[in-house]
């Protein structure tokens, strides 16, 4: 029987259905070059799920998706396996504890993981909230394998592979040694689940967290003075004869210096006009979209920079690969008026390339994008040489995503206009 699914590789969604064939001795096979946001858009794709979500598991008797139930149909293809228990009640426990996977763990898990990596905005009292949640099921679930070893019966099942998969990337992300600490035998069926050789053969080594990832738009706003004076002088200095320092002090600021990049001399090139044509084309990308920005293109007035991310070898899971990205993105949200960007996620297997080109306003890189934007250290920065044919042949394929891109595939690709 051919079992075939499309998503992609890395995707912990993806690795309930591969742990449960495992364990059922089924062979699932990956859908060959899929790409995401490329391929789940496609016709054939949508037919398989109208809603364009993966995973989908295409079958001989047709698709299935929704990773749990995706999940259980291969966990059922055996049943003598005990992956769905062995009696009624058991069935029933190992859904009650799917469920409680899902809802009470990875949904509040998700909600405080997404904005640490870039992938939400970042709201203190929604993230205490999911914290809270987040220990309430852990004590629970704590509580309960105090005297179990599994989850449902005495071997693993179901309810535990899922369960795993809705846990082990957060280990890698915010559920830190010092937080899960709290909870023992939860930190014992973790360890016990991940080294199960089956598991283990999908995992690989999973490391915990040492420490929280760092709140994104969290560290520029510190660098800038707080204008406290107004709060000052409400208490102190408005009954005092002399009132004219604090408001000459909070009015200085309101006249707002013109951003450097407004006094350049006008160029020919309309970035917005280039934005319209980029989103606009649907066909014949190289004829339409390529050749036109060649010929909308001010040397004079702008520049092209490649970007390549220094710490490559650190971006070993895919989707906080693809967050960190994200993230990066929203933060030079100041340079939307001056800028365009691709950003592509290189590569099927990690490490994860991570390699930029992009399109701003001056002959340099804008001075205030660089102090505003703490990213930009975290790339090396070289400004195109349009004298070589090589290296314009590389702009073409960035803006277009082509693929394989210097011989490797395209995990995800990412524009900023």
């Amino acid at each position: 029987m051919s079992l075939i699914i499309h998503a992609g590789s890395h995707n912990k969604n993806v690795f309930k259905t591969l742990i449960a064939a495992e364990y059922v001795g089924v062979e699932i096979k990956m859908a060959e070059n899929f790409q995401m946001g490329v391929s789940n858009k496609t016709p054939e794709f949508i037919k398989m799920n109208p809603i364009g979500k993966v995973p989908v598991l295409e079958t001989p008797d047709g698709p299935i998706f929704e990773s749990n139930a995706i999940a259980r149909y291969v966990a059922s293809l055996k049943p003598e396996s005990s992956l769905m228990g062995s009696s009624p009640i058991e069935y029933g426990q190992i859904e009650q504890w799917i469920d409680f996977s899902t809802l009470e763990l990875d949904a509040n898990l998700r909600g405080w993981a997404m904005p640490r990596v870039g992938y939400s905005p970042y709201i203190k009292p929604v993230e205490e909230n999911y914290i809270s949640a987040v220990k309430r099921g852990l004590g629970a679930l704590n509580t309960y394998l105090a005297s179990h070893t599994f989850l449902v019966g005495d071997s693993v099942t179901l309810a535990d592979i899922i369960m795993i998969c809705n846990l082990a990337f957060k280990f890698k992300v915010v559920l830190t040694k010092s937080f899960t600490s709290e909870f023992p035998h939860f930190e014992r069926y973790f360890w016990t689940m991940v080294n199960q050789p089956n598991v283990r053969k999908i995992f690989g080594e999973i490391k915990q967290a040492e420490v929280l990832p760092p709140i994104p738009s969290a560290k520029k706003p510190e660098d800038k003075p707080k204008p406290e004076p107004k709060k000052e002088v409400k208490k102190e200095e408005a009954p005092k004869p002399k009132p004219e320092v604090a408001p000459e002090e909070e009015e200085a600021p309101k006249p707002k210096a013109k951003n450097p990049l407004d006094l350049l001399p006008p160029s020919p090139m309309v970035l917005d006009d280039w934005k319209r044509l980029y989103s606009n084309t649907k066909t014949n990308f190289r004829e339409v979209a390529i050749k036109g920005f060649w010929d909308m293109y001010d040397p004079e007035g702008y520049s092209l920079w490649f970007c390549n991310y220094k710490y490559n070898d650190e971006n070993t899971v895919s989707f906080v690969t693809m967050n960190k990205v994200g993230g990066f993105l929203q933060r030079m949200d100041l340079a939307r008026k001056y800028a365009f960007g691709k950003m592509l996620i290189i590569g099927n297997e990690p490490p994860f390339k991570v390699k930029g080109l992009w399109l701003f306003r001056g002959t340099e890189i804008p001075k205030f994008v660089m102090d505003e934007c703490y990213d930009m250290e975290l790339y090396e920065w070289t400004k195109v040489d349009l004298s070589d044919e090589a290296q314009k042949e590389r702009v073409n394929q960035m803006i277009e995503d082509f693929e394989p891109f210097e011989g490797e595939t395209l995990l995800d690709a990412k524009c900023f206009k």
